[in-house]
């Protein structure tokens, strides 16, 4: 949903209209809140099919600013301020947010001292008084913030060769920071990294201030577009950051180890005419920065975070890796800065708008700059697709992650899976029409979220047919339906399927 771009201040709350009952009933007051306060703190979730205890109802974040101080060591728990500005749905006397790793050493709600306990992975929070609906609240949490975490229970925090990075995408912010981890509720980011002089903080936005004292600096980053927790991104290391002018002025900026500087700038300078093809196909860049993030680290994946994209330094270095693949890859982040960033899935079974559109602009960079044809790329899926569903699911409902995987969701069938969903719809619609749907659905939805049902009506409607029957079948049938125009195309044996054609570059 959207926000306003500046939340005002909250106001100091009226104390709970109960304090004004008349005196013969304040002991059945007193009783029923002691009541309410014994009963035990419960986990709580907006019911996602794929994660449904990520998320809280009864409230919409308006804000986060984060504070992080960190000791130079990435082995140990990070001090950290979370203050969430906030506007209530309902009538709250609890308030749930997510956060599972770390210890918690005091919260206040509206600067009052309120009380807190933990239930699954939710931080329970109980105000002195009442929050009636429509109220703004601001919840303040002092916590620790611990990058080191189990086998089993990946978080968001990478430990970097010299120091860390975010990688919170889909349901591990909550490790990092006390949040309403759910992409339905984007809200403004302030980040506040304290760290040792030598190290260089970076974070998603732009700075806006750097305050050194006693051997250390503040840096300061804000960004004026609302984001998903999952997209929230955080660097902390010996590194350089480069800057560069993209199209129309767009501050381009970099972050890389600094020792290989000079490896990676013939990468690097590729970016601003990347986001000018971009911009040829979907429209105007949708934030007021862009960059990569070399992070000396192994993941296995590189990520979207918004307006700062994590990347592997090896996919870069490693000579393996052929120069078309890695400017695609590099275009695969690019293009989830409209789509999954600008406009985020409303539930995390809309993934393939994600995956799939960056896929897509991947595929139709490598088609375009290094004569790697579309159609030869989505017949090979068109092949693999049956088998794509049954292990993964239809794109549009992937099956549940396993417990503790993050990036259990991210599959071929919402890769390149779903890719082949848009190039169905292109073969169905015509070429102009498509370009339409494209251009409209970053530019309706800016700043917020939507769902596979509004594609489903924007492509309708820019078509002028009725679709419904058509994207059902593509995108929750258990079998792949025919190609149109590509009657010839047919399921592959799986002996003779080909390797996946997407690094695992999402995403996750």
């Amino acid at each position: 949903m959207l926000h306003t771009p500046h939340p005002p201040t909250p106001r100091p709350r009226a104390r709970s209209r109960r304090r004004l009952r008349a005196a013969a009933l304040l002991a059945s007051a007193v009783s029923v809140c002691l009541v309410a306060a014994s009963a035990p703190p419960t986990p709580l979730g907006v019911g996602d099919r794929l994660f449904p205890q990520l998320g809280n109802p009864g409230y919409d974040v308006t804000a986060y600013d984060l504070s992080f101080t960190y000791s130079g060591s990435n082995s140990a728990p990070l001090k950290a301020v979370t203050t969430i500005d906030a506007r209530t749905t309902t009538d709250l006397d609890r308030l749930n947010l997510d956060f599972a790793h770390g210890k918690v050493d005091s919260v206040e709600v509206d600067g009052e001292p309120a009380a807190f306990a933990t239930a699954g992975e939710d931080l329970v929070v109980t105000p002195e008084d009442e929050l009636d609906e429509g109220e703004r609240t601001r919840i303040t949490v002092r916590h620790s913030s611990d990058p080191v975490y189990p086998e089993d229970r990946q978080g968001g925090w990478v430990r970097t060769a010299d120091g860390l990075a975010m990688a919170n995408q889909a349901d591990v912010a909550h490790l990092v920071f006390p949040c309403n981890d759910h992409p339905s509720d984007k809200a403004l980011f302030t980040f506040r990294v304290t760290a040792p002089d030598g190290l260089t903080a970076v974070a998603n936005g732009l700075p806006t201030g750097v305050e050194r004292s006693g051997g250390s600096a503040t840096w300061t980053y804000r960004s004026p577009h609302p984001m998903a927790t999952e997209l929230a991104q955080v660097s902390i290391g010996r590194s350089t950051v480069l800057h560069r002018a993209g199209p129309h002025g767009l501050p381009v900026r970099d972050v890389v180890p600094t020792k290989h500087r000079a490896a990676l700038e013939p990468w690097l300078e590729k970016t601003p005419g990347q986001i000018a093809w971009m911009e040829e196909k979907v429209g105007r860049y949708p934030f007021e920065t862009y960059g990569l993030l070399m992070a000396d680290a192994t993941t296995g994946f590189e990520l979207e975070t918004q307006t700062l994209s994590l990347f592997e330094r090896e996919l870069f270095t490693e000579p393996a890796y052929p120069k078309w693949y890695v400017e695609s890859i590099m275009v695969h982040e690019l293009a989830h800065q409209w789509f999954g960033n600008s406009v985020s899935p409303g539930t995390w079974s809309d993934l393939w708008l994600n995956e799939g559109h960056a896929t897509w602009y991947e595929a139709l960079y490598a088609e375009e700059t290094a004569d790697k044809t579309m159609a030869a790329r989505m017949k090979a899926a068109y092949g693999a697709s049956d088998r794509w569903r049954t292990a993964g699911g239809p794109p549009a409902a992937p099956k549940p992650p396993k417990n503790g995987s993050k990036t259990g969701i991210f599959r071929s069938n919402v890769y390149d899976g779903a890719a082949l969903v848009l190039y169905a719809l292109r073969q169905e619609i015509g070429h102009a029409a498509f370009d339409r749907v494209e251009r409209a659905w970053v530019a309706r939805n800016q700043d917020g979220t939507a769902s596979t049902a509004d594609f489903v009506r924007l492509a309708s409607e820019i078509s002028g047919r009725d679709l419904g029957g058509f994207f059902h079948a593509w995108l929750y049938g258990e079998k792949t339906p025919p190609m149109p125009g590509h009657p010839d195309w047919k399921q592959t044996p799986a002996a003779k399927s080909p390797a996946k054609a997407s690094h695992t570059a999402h995403g996750e």
